[in-house]
């Protein structure tokens, strides 16, 4: 910032991305419309191949929105009904409780018992053969959203029994209207695309230690149009404040200084690393104890 002052006027809400979302979550259901009839085939077909990818997108749009980016730091009650509102595909309360850890996960980048994105000693221990790391993998949605309450249970928030009370309650709507097959449309697809998916490679490449030495790194393929620029992750922690939309302007600003770090080329080419190469497994993480922040 010092030697590029310019950056400060990329922080500030994303005009575009309250309207972006808002689309995203009538295409699914209308979605839900018409595929109340399907086989059930058809039904995990279009969940996995079309579906899952926009709910997995809309998780990766509460992310930016769990950094007020959306509305602004000044509408911050804004930014968290939204969140819920963008929660609604994914057919399972989950806005509120991210925004709860995920702000630990920017304090404490790999903090032992602080930072829950770090895999479990048992992830680690037993995810550890090919063929075991391809069901972790699979089952990474459950590890997700359940480690949090194993490692550092908090308090539930009025926020997310809000955030309950909404989904569950558009979800019984959708299935009065509807039937089970639109839900079963909703959840399988986001369990199918945050487990085995492209997309999903993001949860790997981000804070992997492919190489020694680096704990954080970028993807700057053509997957971040679905993801609002996730893959510009090592901008991100530096500038969390930016909304993906102009995180590749800070690349391009401060290029010196993200130029010459290592990168990924391709999420399904980490997928297939992670499985397959011995040295990478859920132990391929930095874990520091650090000393917990007071909060203001």
């Amino acid at each position: 910032l010092a030697k590029y002052p310019e950056i400060k006027a990329l922080m500030g809400p994303d005009p575009h991305l309250k309207w972006i979302v808002s689309g995203m979550v009538f295409v699914q259901f209308l979605a839900c419309y018409l595929v109340k009839n399907l086989s059930w085939k058809w039904i995990f077909f279009w969940a996995y191949a079309f579906g899952g990818c926009i709910n997995h997108s809309l998780t990766l749009a509460i992310h930016d929105i769990s950094h007020n980016v959306a509305f602004g730091n000044k509408q911050t009650k804004w930014n968290r009904w939204f969140a819920v509102f963008a929660n609604l595909p994914i057919g399972i309360p989950y806005s509120a409780s991210f925004k709860k850890y995920h702000i630990d996960h920017h304090r404490y980048l790999g903090g032992d018992s602080l930072d829950v994105d770090i895999p479990t000693d048992f992830e680690g221990w037993f995810f550890c053969t090919p063929l075991r790391k391809l069901l972790w993998l699979f089952l990474q949605p459950l590890f997700y959203s359940l480690r949090p309450l194993y490692v550092n249970p908090k308090a539930i928030t009025q926020m997310e029994i809000f955030n309950a009370l909404v989904q569950f309650s558009i979800d019984l709507i959708i299935y009065y209207l509807w039937g089970l097959k639109p839900i079963i449309y909703l959840i399988a697809g986001t369990i199918l695309c945050m487990g085995i998916h492209p997309i999903s490679g993001h949860f790997i490449a981000e804070h992997y230690m492919f190489l020694k030495g680096y704990e954080t790194y970028s993807y700057y393929g053509p997957l971040n149009w679905l993801t609002f620029n996730v893959g510009y992750h090592m901008e991100h922690h530096d500038f969390p404040s930016i909304p993906g939309c102009k995180l590749p302007m800070v690349k391009k600003i401060a290029a010196e200084y993200y130029d010459n770090l290592p990168y990924h080329q391709s999420w399904i080419r980490v997928l297939w690393d992670f499985v397959f190469d011995d040295s990478i497994s859920p132990y391929s993480r930095v874990k520091r104890l650090c000393k917990l922040a007071k909060e203001s």
